[in-house]
């Protein structure tokens, strides 16, 4: 009878995580920022400032999809929006991460964000396509 009361404790103790676990959804994110993007997208570049904007393929990962939007001056990347990612907090905190590597490193050859392994190999591979689709 010792044992039997703090092992049913630790047992509901253990059990707690369990039962406030939330899976997620893999729901794409806001998708207000698409039509403006696709409109300037669409264009190719802005007259002004001699930028071209690409938008990099959609990379369907477990998580949701997965797609960016690449603002090139010249060859040198300006700025990286997301276009679609996962509704996941994991992605939510590594999406500035991710942007901020791309922007330093001018290239795919970034870190992955630990915890957001999936999210960062479908930014990676989108990125990579509108790298490409620019030349």
């Amino acid at each position: 009878m010792k044992r039997a009361i703090p092992v049913l404790v630790l047992s509901i103790a253990g059990l707690i995580p369990v039962w406030r676990y939330e899976p997620s959804l893999g729901a794409a994110a806001t998708p207000a920022p698409t039509p403006s993007a696709s409109s300037s997208a669409a264009s190719g570049s802005d007259a002004g400032s001699g930028s071209t904007v690409v938008k990099g393929s959609t990379v369907q990962t477990e998580k949701g999809p997965v797609q960016v939007q690449v603002t090139f001056q010249g060859t040198r990347i300006t700025a990286v929006k997301m276009l679609q990612q996962p509704d996941h907090p994991q992605t939510t905190a590594a999406v500035p991460k991710l942007i901020a590597e791309t922007l330093e490193a001018q290239s795919t050859d970034i870190d992955t964000v630990s915890g957001a392994t999936i999210t960062s190999d479908g930014y990676k591979e989108s990125l990579q396509a509108a790298i490409d689709a620019k030349g």
